[in-house]
């Protein structure tokens, strides 16, 4: 075994559960931004964890003795790039567990976000590394996320959401929100998929809905999607 997967080993050892929640949520919170010249706020990182702010606050301070994170006072927080390798370990395992549970199980795609966030934590090293190689060693999960290779890099996606297409364009899904188990149950049934082709026929004023055609839908059929789940949905 590597020398940098030794050490990143013993490090995710010293991190508790939660702290490694923590790094998780902020690399992710990073990338759906885009921008990781600012810190995250500390209120952002509390919702996404669904933890009060003074909660996020404590967490970040000790993380940022760990060196795992810069913390900010009224700020927010950002990775450095020892919490970066971690946290794209536990996204690694993650996302690993997401496809086997999908694939090697059955379980349906909403349901395995919950499932995997359990068991992220307990997955040994050997039994991710039997996990990648039983699946043909996936490059990504069931909701199109990319995931992590052995070696701690993240492959690029694309960083334009559906909101952001004009009436007229058609587009392919690249990816959909994992987290929102009635979000992914209406887009199952929409036909919005990783892989799906759509065209987006109409929106309405301000905040929508954006309306879109599925292909093999049916010409007729039209998906109406809110502007907070259309911004949820990055596109190819």
């Amino acid at each position: 075994m590597a020398k940098q997967t030794k050490n990143q080993i013993q490090k995710m050892d010293k991190i508790t559960q939660a702290g490694q929640d923590y790094v998780k949520a902020l690399f992710l919170l990073e990338s759906e931004r885009g921008d990781g010249n600012e810190p995250v706020g500390t209120t952002t990182v509390a919702q996404r964890l669904d933890v009060t702010p003074a909660s996020a606050t404590s967490m970040l301070k000790k993380l940022d003795a760990l060196g795992l994170v810069h913390y900010l006072p009224y700020r927010g927080a950002s990775l450095t790039a020892a919490g970066a390798k971690v946290a794209l370990e536990v996204i690694r395992h993650h996302r690993l567990i997401e496809t086997y549970l999908a694939e090697a199980l059955g379980v349906p795609w909403d349901q395995v976000h919950a499932e995997a966030e359990v068991l992220e934590h307990a997955l040994s090293e050997e039994l991710e590394e039997r996990i990648s190689a039983h699946l043909g060693h996936p490059t990504e999960d069931p909701h199109g996320h990319p995931i992590p290779a052995k070696d701690g890099t993240m492959p690029a996606t694309s960083q334009r959401r559906l909101w952001a297409l004009d009436e007229g364009e058609s587009t392919t899904v690249g990816r959909v929100p994992d987290h929102e188990a009635e979000a992914l149950r209406y887009l199952d049934r929409l036909g919005i998929r990783p892989g799906a082709r759509l065209e987006v026929v109409g929106r309405g004023p301000v905040a929508g809905p954006l309306f879109v055609r599925v292909e093999g839908e049916g010409d007729e059929a039209r998906a109406a999607l809110s502007k907070e789940l259309a911004e949820a949905v990055w596109v190819v």
